[in-house]
């Protein structure tokens, strides 16, 4: 890695260099997140570094990366965090890592901004990953199309996964022109494919050792196909200075925007989807962050705010329902008036009950009318903008339910590139609620103005003295 040195105003200005990939596919269900984490574990256990991200709003394949790598994984979405926060999160990471690996979200080209747009912004070549059951010679095709489609991007080569034997690999590699390599091949083997449910993949948290054992055979096929070398390094610059100095005014209109506050947040089996970026921006802003579970805490812990995120409430909702004190506790949070956001999963428990797919109603915390009820398929997923009272908050809806008897909405979602309504935006007392889940760093003025609505008035009392 190059050195990194420094401007007049303190930010870094060199370029850094650290060997770089980027995992894509042609379609979702190519196997994306079974060979980046496959390939973080096989360079992690030779000593190496990795740090992974994933492109676009997601919460289970990142613990599953994080599994693999030992690193925390941090999402990449040009709209939903956009071009500044993407481009220092990759110079920080490349200041540190001998190697970066992100993985694409659905097929290479899909979505605006697509997984194509992101690896040309930033310059990270594309490893094509392919599912070639079923197809020898036209996978060579399929990956030349897609090489080949928008001429900026840069592609490394081609992984075969679910490849059946050698001979299946030679063909393919035969196939392929020479600018574009066969990199490595899977085989097909159960034991190496990710679980899944509703949503996604099986959170890591639930079957470890399984986990731990489907990483490292996957790591054996990559490394028995001959993928032993780091990729070539790619050069990685902090944000513009024109970009910084908005940064530091930013920064200085929020300092201290939650010193002395302590924020209580859900956390355990049932509640697991939180950003780490939003964590980041709560302790920078001087919150004091502690975690409970509302399945196994009898009480909400001291705090002045409570953010209950998503996760899967209907895996657990027998536990959720049967702790009577945490529900209890709850409710009197809410009613002394202190800020409380609900997200997806959060929002359906703060509702009075939770239908599972047997028609089962359980009672929920309570603190808003109305029910969640599950639905056996469908569903809504989507890019969203949260236009609240604080300020507009972008993010995504991934949900298999539907609220029903709810109060009125203050606001609906505005879609990314849709012109009908999003998800229903509720606020009573100190409680937001919505199937959204936020992401902070968008907007952290806004986000600073949801926890502490009087840190405005109080920084200007700060600086009256």
């Amino acid at each position: 890695m190059s050195s990194v040195s420094s401007d007049s105003s303190g930010f870094d200005s060199g370029v850094v260099a650290c060997p770089a990939l980027f995992i894509a596919a042609p379609s979702s269900g190519q196997g994306k997140t079974t060979v980046t984490a496959a390939m973080a574990r096989l360079f992690q256990r030779q000593g190496y570094r990795v740090r992974v991200f994933k492109t676009g709003p997601d919460y289970l394949d990142p613990q599953i990366l994080e599994q693999a790598s030992g690193q925390p994984v941090v999402p990449l979405d040009l709209w939903m965090a956009g071009d500044a926060f993407c481009r220092q999160a990759l110079y920080d990471a490349a200041k540190t890592a001998d190697l970066i690996l992100i993985e694409g979200a659905m097929g290479l080209f899909d979505g605006e901004p697509s997984s194509a747009d992101l690896a040309i912004r930033f310059g990270v070549p594309v490893a094509l990953l392919m599912d070639v059951k079923g197809m020898a010679q036209t996978a060579a095709a399929i990956a030349v199309g897609l090489a080949n489609y928008r001429q900026e991007l840069q592609v490394a080569g081609l992984i075969a996964n679910g490849c059946g034997t050698a001979r299946h690999a030679q063909l393919i590699r035969e196939a392929l022109p020479a600018a574009l390599p066969l990199l490595a091949t899977l085989g097909r083997d159960e034991a190496v494919a990710l679980p899944e449910r509703h949503l996604g993949l099986v959170q890591p948290s639930e079957a470890k050792d399984d986990m731990e054992r489907r990483l490292e055979t996957g790591a054996d096929w990559l490394q028995a196909s001959g993928l032993t070398q780091l990729p070539p390094p790619v050069n990685f610059a902090p944000v513009p200075e024109g970009e910084r100095a908005q940064q530091s005014a930013l920064e200085a209109r929020t300092e201290n925007a939650l010193q002395g506050m302590t924020i209580a947040v859900a956390k355990d089996a049932a509640f697991t989807f939180i950003y780490q970026a939003n964590l980041d921006l709560l302790t920078h802003f001087g919150a004091r962050v502690v975690f409970f579970s509302p399945l196994s805490d009898s009480t909400v812990p001291a705090a002045d705010a409570l953010w209950l995120p998503g996760g899967y409430p209907e895996l657990h909702v027998e536990a959720l329902s049967g702790n009577d004190t945490m529900r209890a506790s709850l409710q009197a949070f809410y009613e002394s008036g202190k800020v409380i956001l609900a997200e997806c999963g959060g929002f359906m428990y703060c509702l009075e009950a939770l239908v599972d797919l047997q028609g089962q109603t359980f009672p929920m915390a309570g603190l808003l009318p109305g029910e969640a009820v599950m639905r056996p398929r469908g569903g809504c997923q989507g890019m969203q903008t949260a236009p609240l009272p604080e300020g507009d908050v972008r993010g995504h809806a991934h949900h298999r339910s539907v609220s029903r008897n709810t109060p009125e909405p203050f606001a609906f979602g505005r879609r990314q590139r849709h012109p009908a309504p999003g998800e229903s935006l509720f606020h009573q007392r100190g409680l937001t609620a919505s199937y959204l889940h936020l992401f902070f760093p968008s907007n952290p003025v806004a986000m600073a103005r949801l926890w502490n609505p009087g840190f405005e008035a109080d920084a200007a009392q700060r600086a009256d003295k």
